[in-house]
Order: C-alpha cells, then sequence, then structure tokens
C-alpha cells in the first residue's frame, strides 16, 4: 500500500501586480506545500490499485506561471486536478474530438431537410461561430486554466445565479446523452447482427467497457480521444479522397459511380429542400452536430503549459471545421440526392449518407469500415459525456453550488486525479439505456433529453458573454490586450457574432418546432440515432413542448440559484482577474516575446500562424 507524498515548493516573487492600481508591492517568501504523484507507484498513478481511491492531499502545483504573480494565494489557485494532457491529446480532442453521430448519421437527415446548398449554408455559418466562440474560450483559458472551464469564468464575469443554471443544465446534457450513446452504439452493431443479439446484452456490454475506461482517469479519456480521433480523421479523409473520385466517375462500374456525376443532384432533385423552413431546420442539426466543441477549455486546466498547447488545439477547431465538415459534406451533396430513400426511412447507421454512398459505389468492405468507426466514435462521445459531465459537477460542488460533504463528495478527487463521486453520478445514467427493451423507449429519451436540449446553445452563448465581459473588464481596470498571451481572432466583434448566431438558432429550432409540415424533426442530441418516429411529435404542441422544455427549466435554476446565492453580476472594475490567472506577463515582456518570434524563419513563422501559438 502507498503512503501519501508531499512536496515543498519555496515560492517567491519580487513584485505584485494589482489589478486595481498596478502599484508594485512587496510579497513575502511563501512556502507552498503541494502533493507530489510521482513518489506514487505507477499503479496508484494509474488508478489500479486501491491506494488511488484516496483523496489527493493537495494540488500538484504543476502548471506553469509565467510573469510576477501575487502567489499569496497560489495553493487556492492550483487546480487539484493533475495536468496529465499532453500537446497531442489536446491537439486531436480539438481536431476530432466531436465528430461523431451528428456528421456521421445527422447529416442524412440534414441532407433530406435542406438539400446540399441548405447543408453548406448552415454548416459554413455554424463553423464560423463555433471558430469565434473557441477563439474566445482560447483567449480566457490560456490566462485562466481553471477547474470548470467557462462554467467557472461564466461565475466571474456574468452572473452566479446564470452560471448555476447553465452548468447544471450542461451536466444534465451529458448525463442524459451518455445511454443515448449507448442506444446508438447498439444499433451501428445491429448494422452486422440483424437483432440476432438481444439490446440488453449490447447494452450491458458498452456500459461496461465505458466503466473501465472511466477508471484510468484523465490519461484513459485523453488517450482514447487521441486514437478514436485518428482513426475518425483517417475514415473520413479517406471517403474525401474516394468521394472525389466517384464524382468524376472513376468508382467502380458495377456500382452508381462509374460514369462521372459532377453536380447533377443539384440541378435534379435541385440544390434546396423544403426551402426556408428546410434550411432552419439543418441551422438546428449543424449546431448540435458541433457539440462538444468546447471540451478543450474543460481541458486546459488538465495540462501542464496551457499557453504552449492551447492555441493549436483552438486553431486545429478551424481545420477539423473546413476539411473534416465542409469537404465532406460537399462530397456527399454530390453523390446523394436529397430524396434519397434510405435517408428518409432508415435509422442508426444504416441511415449515415457515409455508408449510403460507399454501398452505392459498391466498394465492399469499406461501408463496414465506416460502420465500425461510427461505433468506436460514439463510444468516443460516451466516455466524453463522463468527462465534461464530472468536471462540470466538480466545477459546482468546488463552487459551492453542489454537494461538498459527505458521502456524496462531488468535489473530491483521488490520487489518479478521478473525480471519482463525480463520475459515479455520471456513469449511474448508463442503464438508462435499457429502456430501449421498451417499446416506448424511444419516446423516454426524448423527453429526457427535452430537459436539456438547448444546453449547448446556452453554453456557447455564455463563452461568447462571458468574452465580451472579460474584455470590458480588462479594459475597466487599465489592462492593455498586449498583456494577453492570446489573443481570439475576431475579438469582441467575433463574440458577438457568435451571441447572434446562437440566438439564430434558438429562432430557427422555435420557427420549425411551431411549423412543422414537410420538413423531419431536425436532428438534435434528442434524434442522433435516425430520423424520429413518425407518431412522436405528431402535433405541433408536443413538438414544441420538446424542444423548448429547457428553456423554463433554465429560468426556474436561475431563480433557485439567485435565492440561493443572493448575488448580483458584478461591475466591470468589480471582476477578478486575478484569481487563477496563469500569466502575469506584461506589455514589455509581450513585446519582447513576439520580437523574438519575429526573428524565425518564413515556414517557421507560416506555421505558428496555421496551426501553433
Amino acid at each position: 500500500m502507498d503512503s501519501s507524498y508531499e512536496k515543498k515548493a519555496a515560492v517567491t516573487t519580487d513584485t505584485v501586480s494589482s489589478h486595481s492600481d498596478h502599484t508594485a508591492v512587496t510579497a513575502p517568501r511563501k512556502k507552498i506545500a503541494f502533493y507530489d504523484p510521482s513518489k506514487e507507484t505507477k499503479w496508484t498513478r494509474a488508478g489500479l490499485s486501491l491506494e488511488s481511491f484516496k483523496r489527493a492531499p493537495g494540488p500538484t502545483g504543476e502548471q506553469v506561471i509565467a510573469g510576477h504573480a501575487n502567489l499569496d494565494d497560489i495553493e487556492g489557485d492550483m487546480p487539484v486536478l493533475q495536468p496529465k494532457m499532453k500537446s497531442r491529446h489536446l491537439n486531436m480532442i480539438a481536431v476530432g474530438g466531436s465528430i461523431g453521430t451528428g456528421l456521421f448519421v445527422g447529416s442524412g437527415s440534414a441532407l433530406h431537410n435542406g438539400g446540399p446548398a441548405g447543408v453548406l449554408i448552415a454548416w459554413i455559418l455554424t463553423g464560423a461561430m463555433l471558430i469565434n466562440v473557441t477563439q474566445a474560450l482560447g483567449e480566457m483559458s490560456i490566462l485562466y486554466p481553471v477547474s470548470g472551464g467557462f462554467y467557472t469564468l461564466a461565475i466571474r464575469f456574468l452572473d452566479p445565479s446564470f452560471a448555476f443554471a447553465m452548468g447544471w443544465n450542461y451536466v444534465f446534457q451529458w448525463a442524459v446523452v451518455l445511454p443515448l450513446e449507448i442506444t446508438v452504439a447498439v444499433t451501428t452493431v445491429q448494422y452486422w447482427t440483424n437483432d440476432d443479439v438481444p439490446v440488453a446484452v449490447w447494452v450491458t456490454i458498452f456500459w461496461l467497457v465505458i466503466i473501465l475506461a472511466s477508471v484510468f482517469g484523465t490519461l484513459g479519456f485523453a488517450e482514447e480521444e487521441f486514437w478514436s480521433s485518428c482513426l475518425k480523421l483517417l475514415v473520413v479523409l479517406m471517403f474525401i479522397f474516394v468521394g472525389i473520385i466517384c464524382c468524376a466517375g472513376g468508382g467502380p462500374s458495377s456500382g452508381e459511380y462509374g460514369t462521372y456525376v459532377g453536380g447533377k443532384y443539384w440541378s435534379d432533385p435541385g440544390a434546396f429542400a423544403n426551402g426556408f423552413k428546410g434550411v432552419c431546420a439543418v441551422f438546428v442539426t449543424a449546431a448540435f452536430s458541433f457539440a462538444g466543441t468546447e471540451l478543450v477549455g474543460l481541458a486546459a486546466s488538465e495540462t501542464p503549459n496551457p499557453r504552449a498547447v492551447m492555441p493549436g488545439a483552438v486553431k486545429g477547431t478551424f481545420w477539423r471545421i473546413t476539411i473534416i465538415y465542409v469537404t465532406s459534406l460537399t462530397i456527399i451533396g454530390l453523390l446523394l440526392a436529397y430524396d434519397e430513400p434510405r435517408l428518409i426511412g432508415g435509422s442508426g447507421s444504416s441511415a449515415s449518407p457515409f455508408v449510403i454512398v460507399l454501398s452505392h459505389a459498391n466498394i465492399s468492405g469499406l461501408d463496414h469500415l465506416v460502420n465500425a468507426t461510427i461505433c468506436i466514435s460514439v463510444l468516443s462521445i460516451g466516455l466524453s459525456c463522463v468527462y465534461a459531465g464530472s468536471r462540470t459537477l466538480t466545477a459546482l460542488a468546488e463552487t459551492g453550488f453542489a454537494p461538498r460533504s459527505s458521502p456524496m463528495v462531488y468535489s473530491s478527487i483521488d490520487k489518479s486525479s478521478r473525480p471519482v463521486f463525480s463520475v459515479a453520478a455520471i456513469l449511474i445514467f448508463g442503464p438508462i439505456a435499457y429502456v430501449n427493451c421498451s417499446d416506448d423507449g424511444d419516446t423516454v429519451f426524448k423527453w429526457l433529453l427535452a430537459l436539456s436540449g438547448l444546453s449547448t446553445i446556452f453554453t456557447w452563448m455564455a463563452i461568447c458573454l462571458c468574452h465580451i465581459r472579460f474584455r470590458a473588464a480588462w479594459k475597466a481596470q487599465g489592462h492593455s490586450l498586449e498583456e494577453l498571451p492570446f489573443k481570439a481572432l475576431g475579438g469582441v466583434w467575433g463574440s458577438w457574432f457568435g451571441v447572434i448566431l446562437n440566438g439564430l438558432v434558438l429562432i430557427a429550432q422555435f420557427y420549425v418546432s411551431v411549423n412543422p409540415s414537410a420538413v423531419e424533426p431536425p436532428q438534435t442530441l434528442s434524434s442522433v440515432s435516425g430520423p424520429e418516429s413518425s407518431d412522436w411529435c405528431i402535433c405541433t404542441e408536443t413538438r414544441f413542448t420538446a424542444a423548448y422544455l429547457a428553456a423554463p427549466i433554465m429560468i426556474a435554476f436561475y431563480i433557485i440559484g439567485y435565492v440561493w446565492k443572493r448575488q448580483l453580476p458584478k461591475r466591470a472594475n468589480e471582476i477578478d482577474l486575478d484569481s487563477g490567472r496563469k500569466s502575469w506577463l506584461t506589455v514589455e515582456d509581450m513585446r519582447a516575446y513576439r520580437a523574438e518570434r519575429k526573428n524565425a524563419p518564413l515556414y517557421i513563422r507560416i506555421y505558428r500562424i496555421l496551426f501553433s501559438n
């Protein structure tokens, strides 16, 4: 059995930059006690010993702090979660982490509803919005890599009551999506088994797989995301390559793409389906296909040097949107008509346009590879549910908005850097997938997901509003933008664009919900397993209630948060800009840093602009 080890860090500083008046004062030398996990056995660090489940005695102090800082409260600022993620992990989470059923399956419903032109318009605009969201999140997360990411920042820069409502809605979203992803994984294996194996057996297997991966904590999640993202990127790039050949008529003569295809499906049946209403429905699908993009903000607190790795991860979002989403959807729009029967009547991976294209091309084996990739990506997102939900629940507890005392110690983190109680609280939702053994299982899922169906939109909007308020506070307290180690590409205007477009997505969902005729229900987190059944949401009132049930729940949580804490938003000059800050570089420091980097060779500077810091 291991014993606890601690290391003493003697921390000194010469000057302290006060956020209010910038006067230099002398800070006393202070010794801080940090926990040193390297002194534990490898089994404890991996989470495979009984000792690993004991509570970590404190933060590790491994995050890099740049510049002169006020270190009086450094122990409280250091996250207890250990920075186990490497640069390659964070980059792959940004590039391929959220690629899943929204792209592989949901894009089929989008093509049927909006046509190929509607799909491109919706994904390009939504992708541009997400680029601004991640840029804003990157700017704040590099400066403040705090536990809970955007939730904790919302408490500081927006309003504690709103952050309370958003945080719990975000937790519920991932908790309910977990059994949904298990359900979708079952449908993918049924592509091969044809219902020969009972659904309950597959549900049990996939739930146990996710539990096993969760035992390895942050590193298990990061490694799984890295390799599954590599597979997803490889398959999508392969599909793009094969699709270009098929468009040019280079497919097998035994398939449908043995002659030149070009843009014939843009002419017949046409570029748009269902007119304006169809495009609105596609906007909703596109928005929810990007769900999980914000996870890089949560992961920032579990990297040793966010300033070094986060810029590359943020820029990776641009390449994912342009190459993976836009290019692959362009190929699909060229090779499939929006009235393709399998897009309308299929379910699960059988309704995936990727599988349908390869099936039409009569390229044996590749459709099975894509289906296997869909299954792996679904399980990957299932593990992301556990990661995102548990980290946010832990942050809720740390900020006093969730239970902290025994027996439900949601703020407790063990020696392997696992918030054990929070992880268990999310995993316990997995058995909800067993409702699929009942005929009413689909209806149960849709109403459960309706409770938090708008959470993603609220979260993205909150990130943009946080960035706007952060910039206002930064300016009001006499700081210069030159001090920032990373600046969002679109600045405040990019964040306003994100707020407006998120608002338009909410309006589009409202419009489609109250005008459902001639349009399949838009695929959101509640319908990624395939087109919704025709006997559900058959009336406009039911559809609207399911689409917007999350709004009154958010309002109710806001009221509860306000009545509980009685806290109001702070003025820009009152916002705390020091707690959790990891970059204290002055304008002179940053100018010297940037001047030095300008001396690098041209090819290195181009690489940094496109892929790095």
